[in-house]
């Protein structure tokens, strides 16, 4: 049985920023990391300072270098299964005097061992699940010719004829944002009826169509896509663009414990961070707004640790939960 003072779950760039800020406070840190991060299919990442165009993958491993040369850090290639809380007698029993803890346990991953432990404080940074739209062809293209973040992989695309396709109703808020990268965009809702009227006149005013039909497939040739193909058979001829992902919060590990989530199914939080459940943070994609540049994921991890690392001081001199900054005069 081990302990920590703060367990992490999910090794990207908010997980990695949270626990290299909380080790260099000298906290002992757990990261659990399934090793299935959602820009698996990203070949270079952008807008990373100091790290623009480095591949996801070799962004993760630098991250979990530094984190890992600090004395208290541990990391783990392990799948978080269940995060239970103590009750507070529970949690006394194991040394935190607040009477706030939690159990967690976590299956290994490419041959790692299982991990069980006892934590004070949970930090979820897990990301989320991405669900593409049923297409055939659609992962050949994802990645390369076709992407869902605009402010990651919008510059690569400037000037070229683009498809933005999406079932959800914030597309035409995409759709504006496509549209600074490109003169040639077509708007594919596949049959949803989720771009108003109104909504479809204003991008029309801007030259900007909507196509309703539903969509059969994506073509090209190899790895280059060269269209759209509908369900009539008509193919719009799109080089690539960008698709709106459903997103699901892979949090299965708390099903056993209600916690508030949005519309969206994304973890609801408080100004510090904290969620529904007392002593439970979540920090990065998985809560609202959702998918943003890994930099200002790492930058809301970091801001969260340091937020969980006051939690803890006032916790071991008895203080009680940090007031909230609205009421401070």
């Amino acid at each position: 049985m081990q302990h920590a003072e703060i367990v992490i779950i999910g090794g990207g760039p908010a997980g990695l920023a949270a626990g290299l800020s909380l080790v260099r406070n000298l906290r002992r840190v757990t990261i659990l990391d399934s090793n299935r991060p959602r820009h698996s299919a990203t070949l270079t990442a952008h807008g990373f300072l100091t790290r623009d165009g480095i591949a996801p993958s070799e962004l993760r491993r630098i991250g979990r270098e530094e984190f890992e040369a600090y004395e208290h850090a541990n990391f783990h290639q392990a799948k978080a299964t269940s995060v239970r809380p103590l009750s507070a007698e529970e949690a006394r029993d194991q040394g935190f005097s607040d009477g706030i803890g939690f159990e967690v346990k976590a299956s290994g991953v490419r041959g790692n061992p299982d991990v069980h432990l006892f934590t004070q404080r949970v930090l979820v940074t897990a990301g989320l699940v991405e669900e593409l739209p049923a297409f055939a062809s659609i992962r050949v293209f994802y990645g390369t010719a076709l992407h869902s973040c605009v402010e990651c992989d919008g510059f690569e695309k400037s000037d070229a004829p683009l498809a933005l396709i999406g079932e959800t109703t914030d597309l035409f808020q995409r759709a504006l944002l496509v549209g600074r990268f490109s003169t040639d965009l077509v708007v594919f809702t596949n049959g949803a009826d989720t771009i108003s009227d109104a909504e479809e006149a204003y991008l029309r005013s801007i030259d900007i169509p909507v196509e309703r039909r539903e969509i059969d497939d994506l073509v090209g040739v190899q790895s280059e896509m060269t269209g759209v193909r509908l369900k009539d058979s008509t193919v719009i001829p799109r080089v690539g663009g960008f698709v709106r992902p459903r997103w699901h919060a892979p949090v299965e590990f708390l099903s056993e414990r209600e916690i508030e989530r949005n519309d969206w199914g994304l973890l609801v939080v408080d100004a510090r961070g904290e969620t529904s459940v007392q002593g439970l943070y979540a920090a990065g994609d998985i809560v609202p707004p959702g998918p943003r540049s890994l930099m200002i994921a790492a930058g809301a991890g970091a801001q969260t640790a340091l937020r969980m690392n006051m939690d803890l001081i006032r916790a071991t001199h008895h203080l009680g939960p940090v007031p909230n900054p609205r009421n401070s005069r």
